[in-house]
């Protein structure tokens, strides 16, 4: 075992020893419930030393026991290496497998095996509508027959093992099916948030190049209503006018939220999903793909403007969704589990689809919006279907928090017994909120943190094995090597802030960038050589526990989706009066980060409230509404320096006020700029 996993085992051995003593946030300490931790599957600090050890030292003993309790057609070369690994640039090509030449199918495992083994009457999914009564229930013997009869569909318009298929669905039941239709047949999906904009379906749509289309007509959440198929339609009609003309639009009808007869339609292209799919037939042979796979595409913000194309494979994937989930979550075939994500980003693909239904879980699928008809619709949930796991992001908890007790005190939640945080670092203050109000100080909160890149938790508390910091994602998960390096790339030992990398492959890490291997080398492993880089900034304190500090690249992490910088900035200047632009992120109390744009016009172009809402519409077209700037601020120029760079570090200090922290312009090209910048803060 190397430095880095003996410096980590050290740190978690010193747990058994800390008491709650102090009143500093780093010594803040919860301990779990004596009882929650004598029924947990990790009990102790002494079960997780031994756990994380055996994985660290021994890798692909470990996973391979626990790829073992899942089927696989032809298990991976007898013998042969579990898993190979390359993140040294310096020593060729990045490459990550696991599990290679082990044939298995994700869709089998998580429905026909669980039937298979007695599970088939167990409800798989709760769905509950945006309206108050709208619900419906699916057992996974009842799931299986849709899932293949859409499979099968999907096979006769000519989509075989390889091609891609672009999803665009609110969270209705079909979202989930869709996923596990594809898988089935071996087909690579690439599900893209019903909030995002026709321009950025069609850029995703133009690089994947699908067989097919999966929409619906429209959806309500809220008392919003979104024509959904009138973005696809816009988004088809801009990617054929570059040459890619997907064969079938296949749209399902949301009859509550508008009838077929409203919905726009072009004949030859466009299928209704009811007048189609129920015609085919209930089973589906099972497409047995390679451990190594695609199994999807899921797009994620650079900081080039340009969305990444994240590729996942099969086999190590399953592996680490349903064993991460397992575990984060302690959970139990009793539990009923509620992730309140959308599957259009990878929580809802590693957390809402395939990690709990591999589990054999029963899952809740909401389609509306947690504030509606008021803020206390979450707990109306919780407690309508007992839910006992209960999975959100930061944002919502703050936005809930800032709507009063009153809401969740009108409930039971008796049911809950774990509580979960995802997309950002969770604050002190909300963390405690969560714990106390919502959980009723009972409840360990399971405060994640992972990636799209990294398909499952990397850095997680394990509820019952020790004790919490609020705000802290505490010690890396079984087979994680966290490390955190200097900017020289020099790993630092003990108490310390820096770069968050990993050392090691994992069996859930995606495998490249689509169609840009360079891009993913440069982006993840080319900053420090030897390591994935997670582009977050972390600290860990004297008791070695970690703290998410952030994004250091430019990239926005609003409501626990990222956005890159680049793509606000150039959406900004596709508006005719705006010369440049320049975005950085701020600190907002509901969102986490907001996007603060300074933007300069067009000479002679007079500044007005009017253009100001031009502008923000024009993000709000071209990338999506949650990528609307919370500020527009004007500016007749911005600081860069003599070659040109924009002093980014400079923006942020006048967006958050912190003008005593400017320091050093004299290197700017004109340093005058600066103090115009902060005269028109209030404009």
């Amino acid at each position: 075992m190397d430095s880095s996993s003996e410096h980590n085992l050290r740190h978690v051995r010193s747990i058994a020893a800390i008491h709650s003593t102090s009143t500093c946030s780093d010594d803040e300490l919860v301990f779990p419930d004596p009882n929650f931790s004598s029924n947990a599957l990790v009990s102790s600090t002494t079960d997780y030393l031994d756990m994380y050890r055996r994985s660290i030292q021994d890798p692909s003993g470990f996973w391979s026991d626990v790829a073992s309790r899942f089927h696989w057609e032809r298990k991976w070369a007898a013998g042969g290496a579990v898993f190979s690994e390359n993140l040294d640039v310096s020593k060729g090509g990045v490459s990550i497998e696991w599990f290679k030449g082990g044939l298995t199918n994700i869709c089998y495992n998580a429905l026909d095996r669980n039937i298979q083994s007695g599970l088939g009457d167990k409800i798989a999914i709760y769905w509950e509508g945006n309206e108050l009564g709208q619900d419906a229930t699916f057992t996974y013997a009842q799931l299986l027959p849709k899932v293949c009869q859409l499979a099968n569909y999907l096979r006769d318009v000519g989509v075989t093992k390889g091609d891609a298929v672009v999803i665009y669905l609110p969270m209705l039941t079909e979202l989930p099916l869709a996923m596990l239709a594809c898988a089935r047949i071996g087909a690579v999906h690439s599900v893209v948030f019903a909030g995002f904009s026709a321009e950025s379906l069609a850029q995703r749509i133009m690089d994947c190049k699908p067989k097919a289309i999966i929409t619906c007509n429209a959806v309500r959440r809220g008392s919003k209503l979104i024509n959904l198929k009138d973005i696809v339609d816009a988004a088809l009609s801009e990617s054929a006018n570059n040459g890619v003309s997907p064969a079938v639009c296949l749209t399902y009808e949301n009859h509550s939220a508008m009838k077929r007869e409203a919905t726009n339609w072009k004949q030859g292209r466009d299928v209704w999903w009811q007048d189609s799919v129920p015609n085919y037939p209930t089973s589906c042979a099972v497409e047995w793909v390679d451990a190594e796979d695609p199994l999807f595409l899921l797009y994620t913000s650079g900081s080039t403007g340009k969305p990444k194309g994240v590729l996942h494979t099969t086999g190590g994937y399953m592996i680490y969704t349903a064993t991460t989930f397992k575990y984060a979550f302690d959970y139990k075939p009793t539990d009923i589990y509620w992730c309140t994500a959308d599957c259009g980003w990878i929580t809802g693909h590693s957390y809402v689809t395939y990690g709990p239904l591999l589990n054999g879980a029963t899952i809740v699928v909401f389609e509306g919006a947690p504030n509606y008809p008021d803020s206390g619709r979450c707990w109306d949930i919780v407690d309508k279907y007992k839910v006992t796991i209960f999975y959100t992001a930061p944002t919502l908890v703050r936005s809930l928090m800032r709507d009063g007790d009153e809401y969740v005190k009108r409930h039971s939640r008796k049911s809950l017994r774990v509580l979960g945080s995802v997309g950002e670092p969770i604050n002190p203050s909300a963390w405690r909120w969560f714990f106390n109000v919502v959980g009723d100080a009972r409840c360990p909160i399971s405060d994640t943190w992972w990636q799209t890149e990294t398909g499952g938790f990397m850095i997680t508390p394990l509820p019952g094995a020790w004790p919490q910091k609020p705000g802290s994602a505490t010690f890396p998960f079984f087979g994680v090597l966290p490390v955190i390096v200097d900017e020289k790339g020099v790993e630092i030992e003990g108490e310390g802030s820096g770069y968050l990398c990993i050392k090691n492959s994992w069996p859930g890490a995606f495998r490249t960038l689509y169609g840009d291997h360079e891009r993913y080398e440069t982006t993840y492993f080319k900053p420090f050589t030897g390591y994935y880089f997670s582009g977050d900034g972390c600290r860990r304190d004297k008791d070695g526990y970690h703290w998410l500090t952030g994004r250091v690249d430019d990239v926005i992490n609003v409501s626990g989706h990222r956005i890159g910088t680049a793509e606000v900035e150039s959406a900004l200047v596709s508006h005719p009066q705006c010369a440049e632009a320049a975005v950085v992120g701020i600190e907002h109390e509901i969102k986490g980060q907001g996007i603060y744009a300074f933007v300069t016009l067009v000479e002679g172009v007079p500044y007005s409230e009017e253009l100001r809402k031009s502008l923000i519409l024009k993000v709000r077209k071209q990338i999506g509404a949650f990528a609307a700037p919370d500020k527009i601020h004007w500016a007749p120029g911005l600081p860069k320096t003599r070659s040109g760079k924009i002093m980014r570090r400079i923006l942020r200090k006048i967006a958050s006020r912190q003008l005593d922290e400017l320091g050093d312009t004299s290197t700017l090209a004109d340093p005058s700029v600066v103090d115009q910048l902060i005269d028109l803060y209030d404009s």
